[in-house]
């Protein structure tokens, strides 16, 4: 309801330039959930997540986890704080670290390919971290 024609207009122009960009959970051919956002450099920032269908976007978030680790951007923006998100992982930043983690990660080279694979799952647990280190 608060998505304006003017921002969807906006959106959708910043899509066809690969900036924004949807993580969608399908069941039987059906949008049961999902999130978007836009990437700058080797941030992601989410705007927005739905649900039709109980944890849709919990699954959408896990899958944006893998991507982003996949393609080397280590925080996601959740921009807000909630129960729902600390559970999932999020934690708070004081603004003086967000704003050095910018600095030094929005200029960089954005990921090209944003397309997923079903394999990417596997970085869902990946620390960063050799194997004998995972412990």
């Amino acid at each position: 309801t608060w998505i304006l024609p003017e921002m969807r207009q906006a959106y959708l122009a910043l899509a066809r330039q690969r900036v924004v960009h949807s993580v969608e959970t399908w069941v039987d051919g059906e949008l049961v959930g999902g999130l978007y956002g836009l990437n700058l450099g080797r941030m992601f920032f989410g705007e927005s997540m739905f649900a039709r269908r109980s944890d849709a976007s919990k699954i959408a978030l896990a899958a944006l986890v893998c991507l982003c680790r996949e393609r080397d951007i280590p925080w996601i923006d959740c921009q807000q704080q909630t129960a729902h998100l600390a559970s999932l992982g999020a934690a708070p930043v004081s603004r003086q670290a967000f704003e050095a983690h910018l600095a030094s990660h929005v200029t960089q080279a954005a990921p090209g390919d944003w397309s997923y694979h079903p394999g990417l799952w596997e970085r869902l647990q990946d620390t960063g971290q050799p194997p004998a280190q995972r412990l």
